[in-house]
């Protein structure tokens, strides 16, 4: 991969949640911090997050969930990148999210839980320093 090419950011809306501000908040932060960040808009399905993921070759995907569904969309989006190959792409996520429910989401792949409250600086830092390139 060309270590000059910007880092690739999808931002998604799984669910039926129809509120999107964070995920707008991070997305512009990202984008702020010299990212390529890619808005899905609301109420995305996991399949519609994989495959838009896979089409616009990102390196990150980023889900926010205040909708109470995070243990099932989360885990689910990590089932489908398998299904479809993809072992490299970094998966993090946020939104009103339980603490005892972090430890099961990062057992099954999402990288980092950010919950209300959360800096965006520790996101792009996160990104920087986590993503395996």
């Amino acid at each position: 991969m060309n270590e000059t090419r910007k880092i690739r950011v999808l931002i998604a809306k799984p669910g039926l949640d129809g509120h999107d501000r964070g995920a707008k908040v991070v997305a512009r932060a990202l984008r702020d911090a010299g990212m390529e960040v890619i808005y899905t808009g609301l109420r995305q399905t996991p399949e519609m997050i994989v495959s838009t993921a896979i089409q616009e070759d990102v390196d990150v995907i980023g889900m926010s969930c205040l909708s109470g569904a995070h243990m099932y969309l989360f885990p689910k989006v990590m089932d489908l990148l398998k299904e479809r190959g993809v072992e490299d792409m970094m998966v993090f996520g946020g939104g009103t999210i339980p603490d005892v429910d972090i430890p099961k989401l990062r057992a099954c792949g999402i990288a980092e839980v950010f919950t209300p409250g959360a800096n965006t600086q520790d996101a792009i830092a996160f990104v920087r320093s986590h993503l395996k390139r």
